[in-house]
């Protein structure tokens, strides 16, 4: 059994890498940040997962858009242009000798305060950058057997709560959400929005094959609309792929009915890329077609998702 798509194979290289702390290169084990940091105390920053594959910064652009976008929207000025902070990637890369098979975290919080407390005009330094680079492979098992995903009660919330496509560090909504599904035996959560529909995972997005014309007819791709959702990179492009390759492929509402009825489903994220569901709540996906042709369900990754992998996988080689 797994433990989601971000179950990783652990390195023993990572203990020394250098992380790039505000300009200056430090020993993993000395990157530290103050107690009066804002991201410490408040959540308040932003941050992207960036993955690194033969030697390149895998859709590097869209990053930096969704980076910069975040910060705005809170109005904190990152104090670097998007071209300084690629450039500070490529030396943290470069000072580590990293070149593949690499994820990193790149944070940005709103820096030190005077005293500890939310308003950000008490905020008296720089911004803080974290550029944390590890080498870190997905487990095989995910992206071949698939993960469990448990409907959590936690929602995702409305824009005038906490707009959710905020890729902040405050993530308690999502932490509380993959502790319910822990301990209700799965791998990830599947959150639903305010209005009930299928929404997103806790840490990816998720999508279902469907046939909506009966078994025999052609699959769909059904993604939710995106409303309650992180703009979520590998999601867009796995979206244009479909398109590109003559699937058709939704962003609409649904419920977890059509989950249940569906014949797969995956999830997609930065670190795994696209991972196979094969089940939701206890139940097989593609139990409803087994049982109506007296077959067993076939656990395990779908021809439809296992394409969208090598759609996918080709994507990144070019």
């Amino acid at each position: 059994m797994t433990h989601g798509t971000h179950d990783y194979e652990p390195d023993p290289r990572n203990a020394d890498v250098l992380v790039w702390m505000s300009g200056e290169l430090k020993h993993r084990s000395e990157a530290m940040v103050s107690v009066l940091d804002s991201g410490f105390m408040l959540g308040d920053g932003v941050w992207e997962g960036i993955r690194v594959h033969n030697g390149h910064l895998a859709f590097i652009d869209q990053h930096m858009q969704r980076l910069y976008e975040g910060a705005a929207t809170i109005d904190m000025e990152i104090g670097m242009t998007a071209e300084e902070m690629v450039a500070a990637i490529r030396a943290t890369l470069e000072a580590n000798a990293m070149t593949d098979h690499v994820h990193i975290r790149l944070m940005v919080t709103r820096g030190l305060k005077s005293t500890p407390y939310q308003d950000p005009r008490y905020v008296i330094g720089e911004p803080t950058v974290v550029i944390l680079p590890e080498y870190k492979m997905p487990r095989s098992e995910a992206a071949i057997e698939g993960i469990s995903l448990y409907t959590v009660t936690t929602r995702r919330g409305r824009p005038d709560v906490q707009d959710p496509k905020w890729n902040s560090h405050s993530k308690l909504n999502c932490i509380t959400a993959c502790i319910q599904a822990a301990k209700a035996g799965a791998d990830e959560a599947l959150m639903l929005d305010p209005q009930g529909f299928v929404s997103t995972c806790n840490s990816t997005h998720f999508f279902i094959v469907t046939h909506p014309n009966g078994p025999t007819g052609d699959p769909e791709v059904w993604t939710s609309t995106g409303d309650y959702c992180m703009p979520g990179i590998t999601r867009v492009n796995i979206i244009k792929l479909c398109e590109a390759n003559g699937l058709i492929v939704r962003q609409k509402n649904f419920s977890l009915t059509d989950v249940y009825a569906a014949s797969e489903a995956f999830v997609t994220g930065t670190f795994a890329g696209v991972s196979p569901v094969n089940e939701v709540d206890g139940r097989p996906m593609g139990g409803v077609r087994a049982a109506m042709s007296g077959q067993p369900a076939a656990p395990g990754r779908g021809p439809v998702t296992h394409q969208i992998q090598n759609w996918y996988a080709a994507t990144l080689e070019r």
